[in-house]
C-alpha cells in the first residue's frame, strides 16, 4: 500500500514539474542570427564544432562572425499550457565550454532579470573581445513556471568589433542533381534540374584519348527539348569548350566574370566561392557515353535558408503556383548575401529590397541579411526619388519584425536626411527639378554622389516601347514622390519618440499633418474624387491613387472613390508597383478585387510567368514588357509577402510580434492552410469556409498576443471563440472583431443564418 502511494505520488510530482517545468527556450539568435555555432569550408557545411577549433584554425572556417562588441540575444520562448507570457529571464555567458555547460556565466550572468522581452536582449556585460569563441544559453519563468536551460549556443566574434554592427551569416552551397537527363542527338545530352538558382557545375566525364574537345552549355531557358541559345533580352546563356583527359576525371564549369555584373557597384562573389550565373540547363555537346545523374553536379550558392520554414496551400491552384514560384524565388536570388536587382547589374536598389527584405520576412526566421541590406543602401543609395524615402520604411520594417531599435538609433540622422524635407518649396511639396536645392551639403547627408530625380515605375512609358506608368505625367510637384515623402515623416515621428527626441517628434508630426493637408488640397480632384498626377497636371493615373492609398495620405472619405479608380485600370503597372497596388488594395479591405489580382492569368500577371515555365520570378511581367530583363529578379516575388500578410492577414502591430493582427481576408478561398514564421516562433492559420460557416484554427506564439478580425460573408447568427458563445461585434469595414487572444490553440467559427 505504501509503495502504491509513493507511485502515485511521485507520479502527480513527476505531471507538475512537467507542466510548471517547460521545455527549454529554442530558437536562439545572437544579432539576429540563428545556428551562429555552424561552421563552413568552401561554403559547405563543416561537422566540427567551435569548441574543438584552435584560433589559428577559425581561418579555414567560414562562420557568422558577430561584429558587435554588445550584441542582443533572443529566444523562443516554450508554449507550456497555452495564454504562456514570460515573466523573467536569466542569460550567462562563459569563454570556455567547461564552464557553459556548468552555466558559470563567468562573462555576463544577467541574473534573473523581471521581464517579458525575449527577443533584441542587449548583452550588458564587458565588452566582448575580437576573434574569441564564447558560449550562451537562457533559462526563463513564464506564468506557468521556470523552464530548463536552452542548448548552449556558440558564436564567435569578428576580427574588428564595434558597440554595434551588422552581423550576417556566410553564403553557403548546396549540392543538386538533375531532375531529367535525355539524349536529345548521338552526341548530345539535354539536362534540367528542375528549378533555376546561382551556381557552378561540375562534370565527370569518360574520355578514351587525350585532348578530345567537348562543348558545355549552361543557361535559364529552353526552346524545344534544347538549350535556347538566343534568349531574350539578357536571360543567361554560355557555352564553353572543354578538353578531356585520357580516362575518368571531373571537371569544374566555372562562368566567366561579366564586366557588367562585377563592376565597382555591384555586389561580388566571395573568394572563398566559385563565380556563378543563373542557370537551369545543361547541355553537353560532342560526347558520346551516356551521362547519369551523378556525373553532373550544379553547385548552388544561396545564403542560409529554411524552405519548409513557411507554408501556404489554398483550394485555389493558381494561387498555390503563385506562391511556390515567389517563396523559392527568396532563397534562390539570396546568393550574394545582400538583395540585389538581378543578375544583370547585381546592384543592391531600394525598391528591390523593400518588396525582398518583406517576402524573406514571411518565408523564413531570418531577419540579418535584410537588415545587412538597408545599412548598404544608406551608406550607398541609388538615384530614384522615391526609392531614397524608401529608406526609412526598410529600416521600420526590420524594427517592427525584429523588435530591436539598434540601426533605427545608430542611422537616425542618415534617416532624417533621406525623408527629403530639404527639398520642400515654397507650397509645402517637394520637388527636385531645380538643381540649385539639391547642394553640395544636401548630396553629403543623403550619401549619394549626384543628382536624384523621380522615376515613379520602372520602365517609365517614354523609355521603352512599353512603359509600366500608366503614362504618368511626370511634373515638378510630383503626387507620387510627396506621397513617399509623407511616409517618411510619419515614420520618423515614430522612430524619434523610440530614440527619446521627444521634441522633434511634436514637430514631425506637425510637418506631416501639415503635408496632407496641402497635398490633399493641392492634389486631390474633389470633382472626380481621384488624386492627379502633379499640381501642374490633369492627367489622372493609376499611380497616382494607388501609391497615396498605400501610403496612407488618403482621407477616409476619399478611400471608396480612390479604390473605384484603382479598380478601373487594373494591372498596368510593374511588378516593383504591384507591391504597393496590393498593399493598397488590401488596406481597403478588397479581398475579392487582390484575390482576383493573385490569380489572374493574362499577360500581365504572375501566373504568366508560372506559364512560361520561370521558378523565379522576372523582372516584368513578361519579355515584350522590357527588353533587356532579368529572368531572376526578387522584386517581382511581391506575393511571398501579400500572401502571409494581406490574404492570411498575419501583421506585426507591437515590435517583434509582440502582439500582431490575424485578420485574413479570404475571399472566395474555402481552405487556407499557412505557416508563417516570426521571430518569436512560427503561426499556423487553417481556414474552412461553407455557405453556413467560416471556421478558422489558429495557433500563436508564447509570449504574444493577437487581434482577430474575421472576414464576413454573410449575416451571423453565432460567433463561437474556442466553442463559447461570444458577443458578435461588426467592423467598419464589414469584419467580425474577435478581440485580442493570448498564445496557443485557439478556433474561431461564424455560423450563418
Amino acid at each position: 500500500m505504501k509503495r502504491l502511494f509513493l507511485l502515485i505520488l511521485a507520479t502527480l510530482t513527476l505531471s507538475t514539474f512537467s507542466s510548471t517545468a517547460q521545455n527549454k527556450p529554442t530558437g536562439l539568435m545572437i544579432d539576429l542570427i540563428t545556428d551562429a555555432d555552424v561552421l563552413y569550408q568552401k561554403g559547405y557545411r563543416a561537422e566540427v564544432k567551435m569548441q574543438d577549433l584552435s584560433n589559428e584554425e577559425f581561418n579555414n572556417y567560414q562562420f557568422a562572425a558577430i561584429r558587435s562588441s554588445r550584441p542582443t540575444f533572443g529566444w523562443i520562448v516554450p508554449q507550456g499550457k497555452g495564454n504562456t507570457i514570460q515573466e523573467s529571464y536569466q542569460i550567462v555567458v562563459d569563454d570556455n565550454f567547461k564552464d557553459a555547460l556548468q552555466h558559470n556565466g563567468r562573462v555576463w550572468n544577467s541574473q534573473e532579470i523581471k521581464s517579458k522581452q525575449s527577443t533584441a536582449v542587449t548583452y550588458s556585460g564587458k565588452d566582448l573581445t575580437p576573434n574569441k569563441t564564447y558560449y550562451w544559453s537562457v533559462r526563463i519563468t513564464t506564468n506557468h513556471g521556470k523552464s530548463r536551460w536552452s542548448d548552449i549556443q556558440a558564436f564567435r566574434t569578428a576580427s574588428e568589433l564595434k558597440p554595434y554592427a551588422v552581423s550576417y551569416k556566410p553564403l553557403i552551397r548546396e549540392k543538386d542533381y538533375p531532375q531529367t537527363i535525355t539524349r536529345i542527338a548521338p552526341k548530345t545530352t539535354f539536362i534540367d534540374f528542375g528549378k533555376a538558382s546561382f551556381a557552378s557545375l561540375e562534370l565527370t566525364l569518360q574520355c578514351d584519348k587525350d585532348a578530345d574537345t567537348i562543348y558545355v552549355a549552361i543557361g535559364e531557358d529552353a526552346k524545344n527539348g534544347h538549350i535556347n541559345t538566343k534568349p531574350h533580352g539578357t536571360v543567361r546563356y554560355y557555352r564553353y569548350p572543354l578538353i578531356l583527359k585520357r580516362g575518368r576525371h571531373t571537371y569544374p564549369i566555372i562562368p566567366a566574370d561579366d564586366k557588367r555584373n562585377t563592376g565597382p557597384q555591384a555586389i561580388l562573389v566571395p573568394d572563398y566561392l566559385d563565380q556563378v550565373a543563373p542557370m537551369r540547363y545543361c547541355q553537353v555537346e560532342n560526347y558520346e557515353p551516356k551521362i547519369t545523374s551523378r556525373d553532373v553536379v550544379r553547385h548552388t550558392t544561396i545564403y542560409p535558408f529554411d524552405l519548409d520554414a513557411a507554408h501556404f496551400l489554398s483550394d485555389n491552384e493558381t494561387l498555390n503556383a503563385v506562391w511556390e514560384l515567389c517563396k523559392y524565388t527568396i532563397k534562390a536570388t539570396s546568393a550574394f548575401g545582400i538583395y540585389i536587382d538581378g543578375d544583370r547589374e547585381r546592384i543592391p536598389y531600394e525598391a528591390d529590397a523593400l518588396i525582398n527584405q518583406l517576402c524573406h520576412y514571411t518565408t523564413d526566421r531570418e531577419y540579418a541579411m535584410a537588415r545587412h541590406t538597408s545599412e548598404y543602401l544608406l551608406q550607398h543609395p541609388t538615384w530614384p526619388t522615391e526609392w531614397i524615402l524608401q529608406a526609412l520604411i526598410i529600416a521600420w520594417n526590420d524594427y517592427m519584425y525584429t523588435g530591436d531599435l539598434r540601426s533605427i538609433e545608430a542611422n537616425y540622422d542618415i534617416l532624417k536626411a533621406r525623408t527629403l524635407s530639404s527639398l520642400k518649396r515654397e507650397n509645402g511639396l517637394i520637388s527636385t527639378t531645380d538643381n540649385k536645392v539639391q547642394s553640395e551639403e544636401f548630396r553629403r547627408a543623403i550619401r549619394f554622389n549626384g543628382n536624384i530625380r523621380d522615376i515613379v515605375d520602372w520602365p517609365r512609358c517614354g523609355d521603352w516601347p512599353h512603359g509600366e506608368d500608366d503614362h504618368y505625367h511626370l511634373t515638378a510637384y510630383n503626387t507620387v514622390v510627396n506621397a513617399f515623402h509623407y511616409q517618411a515623416l510619419c515614420l520618423l515621428e515614430q522612430m524619434a519618440q523610440l530614440t527619446g527626441r521627444e521634441q522633434e517628434a511634436k514637430e514631425l508630426k506637425r510637418e506631416s499633418e501639415t503635408l496632407r493637408q496641402v497635398f490633399n488640397s493641392l492634389l486631390f480632384d474633389n470633382d472626380k474624387g481621384v488624386y492627379r498626377d502633379g499640381v501642374e497636371s490633369d492627367h489622372i493615373s493609376l499611380h497616382s491613387n494607388l501609391f497615396p492609398l498605400a501610403l496612407g495620405i488618403v482621407e477616409q472619405k476619399d478611400v471608396e472613390s480612390v479604390m473605384e479608380y484603382i479598380r478601373s485600370r487594373g494591372l498596368v503597372c510593374s511588378v516593383y508597383a504591384s507591391q504597393f497596388l496590393m498593399d493598397a488594395i488590401y488596406q481597403s479591405r478588397d479581398g475579392d478585387y487582390g484575390l482576383q489580382m493573385l490569380t489572374k492569368e493574362d499577360e500581365r500577371s504572375w501566373y504568366n510567368m508560372v506559364r512560361h515555365g520561370a521558378t523565379i520570378t522576372y523582372e516584368a511581367w513578361d519579355d515584350k514588357f522590357k527588353n533587356n530583363q532579368d529572368w531572376n529578379h526578387a522584386w517581382g516575388a511581391a506575393p511571398a509577402n501579400i500572401i502571409p500578410r494581406r490574404v492570411v492577414g498575419v501583421i506585426p502591430l507591437k515590435a517583434g510580434f509582440e502582439h500582431f493582427a490575424i485578420h485574413p481576408q479570404s475571399s472566395t478561398l474555402n481552405h487556407i492552410d499557412a505557416k508563417i514564421p516570426t521571430i518569436k516562433g512560427e503561426i499556423t492559420v487553417k481556414i474552412d469556409s461553407t455557405p453556413k460557416s467560416y471556421t478558422m484554427k489558429v495557433s500563436t506564439p508564447a509570449n504574444t498576443t493577437a487581434e482577430v478580425v474575421l472576414p464576413c460573408n454573410g449575416r451571423v447568427k453565432h460567433l463561437l471563440i474556442d466553442g463559447k458563445k461570444a458577443t458578435i461585434k461588426q467592423t467598419s469595414k464589414n469584419g467580425i472583431d474577435c478581440g485580442t487572444i493570448g498564445s496557443g490553440e485557439h478556433i474561431f467559427e461564424l455560423i450563418y443564418e
